[in-house]
């Protein structure tokens, strides 16, 4: 018997359970069917034909299932999950920021490899518009979109969808690779100064004098640097000696007090006059 081998050197594992294969990709709003899948622009995943999971099972891809986009006329590429397998032959449907990151046009193609990526442990991203800072809680606003996220790749403009407001944001950096799972992870999310944003300046405190009327003579304490304040009028202290600071606690005006020897001294005991009730003229 003979045995015959085309090939010198075996085949390695790695290449025999790669998924590699070429669609038409569309948009999901050309997606046909009764329901609404606007939900599928929410997130990170495509939709792709039964065929797709018929080889991956004869594959035995580890899950979960992760993707590398490449289009190669404009050698731009991104990472994706998948979210269901109802697609027509031949054709993906892809979110629309996803579409744009690629630069595709409806119709054009898109080949789709199975990757296996680390474990996403940070991501900086960058709004935008300034429009992200009026969020009150951003980070927790993120968390919950990128909960229909499978992967993040360093250089894409993500969408998400908040208040019926579409928010883009570039992802700046991840760790520990360029190309990253964030599913089951804890990630550190940072974020870097919106697109287009501009720190308000900062003018000087300018301190404003106050008027007659709101101006009370007695609330300040006095202190002796060349002059004093008395009556809203700055009187020059003529006695000011250069090294001194004198500083008056009290600086209300005390009561005046009377002196009980002149108070007695003014006292005249019956000094008073009365009056009578008989009319005058009149005799008993």
């Amino acid at each position: 018997m003979f045995s015959f081998n085309m090939f010198d050197h075996p085949i390695p594992r790695a290449f025999q359970n790669r998924f590699s294969t070429q669609y038409r990709c569309y948009s999901v709003s050309m997606l046909a069917g009764p329901n609404d899948r606007s939900d599928v622009d929410k997130g990170g995943k495509i939709i792709m034909p039964p065929s797709a999971l018929d080889q991956l099972s004869r594959l035995n891809i580890t899950y979960p299932m992760l993707f590398k986009l490449t289009n190669k006329n404009s050698d731009r590429m991104t990472h994706c999950g998948v979210l269901e397998f109802v697609a027509d032959e031949g054709i993906c449907y892809l979110p629309h920021w996803m579409m744009q990151n690629l630069l595709l046009e409806e119709g054009g193609l898109v080949q789709v490899e199975s990757v296996n990526l680390m474990v996403a442990t940070y991501s900086k991203f960058q709004p935008q518009s300034p429009d992200f800072l009026d969020i009150t809680n951003p980070k927790a606003v993120l968390e919950n979109a990128l909960r229909n996220f499978a992967c993040l790749t360093t250089g894409d403009v993500v969408a998400i969808n908040y208040n019926e407001k579409i928010y883009e944001l570039r992802v700046m950096e991840t760790k520990p690779d360029k190309a990253v799972s964030i599913i089951e992870c804890d990630m550190n999310v940072d974020f870097d100064a919106p697109l287009g944003y501009k720190e308000p300046e900062r003018r000087p405190q300018q301190r404003e004098e106050p008027t007659e009327e709101e101006a009370d003579p007695s609330s300040y304490g006095e202190m002796d640097l060349g002059f004093r304040v008395s009556e809203l009028k700055r009187i020059p202290n003529y006695d000011y000696k250069v090294g001194r600071i004198t500083f008056i606690r009290n600086s209300r005006p005390q009561p005046k007090k009377v002196d009980d020897d002149d108070a007695l001294s003014r006292f005249i005991a019956f000094s008073g006059e009365g009056q009578s009730l008989r009319k005058k003229g009149r005799n008993p």
